[in-house]
């Protein structure tokens, strides 16, 4: 049975910093990485990284948030810089496996505020 569990997330000020963080157990994955929720219910995905390293970002997050994972451990990490109250959303781990099936976290919520 695949598990997606999610930790970090919270509430920070404008121009601070979290860490999101995911442990993924029951399948080999291909990609692994981080949608978010909006308020607004716009669904975006933010960060993917491949087995092999390589990386996508969402434009408006480039510069600001990092993707990282360990292949050995199945987790992946979400190091967020410089948050915006845009940032603001629900944050969900994703993975996929070889077969091309997506799996899904609970999400974990980060509130930027002042």
């Amino acid at each position: 049975q695949v598990q997606l569990v999610e930790s970090g997330g919270g509430s920070v000020q404008p121009g601070g910093s979290l860490r999101l963080s995911c442990v993924a157990s029951g399948s080999i994955f291909i990609f692994m990485g981080w949608y978010r929720l909006e308020p607004t219910n716009q669904r975006e995905l933010v960060a993917t990284i491949s087995r092999d390293g390589n990386t996508y970002y969402l434009d408006s997050v480039k510069g600001r948030f990092t993707v990282s994972s360990d292949n050995a451990q199945n987790t992946v990490s979400l190091q967020m810089n410089s948050l915006k109250p845009e940032d603001t959303a629900v944050y969900y781990c994703t993975a996929r496996d070889a077969g091309g099936k997506d799996y899904w976290g609970r999400g974990t919520q980060v509130t930027v505020s002042s």
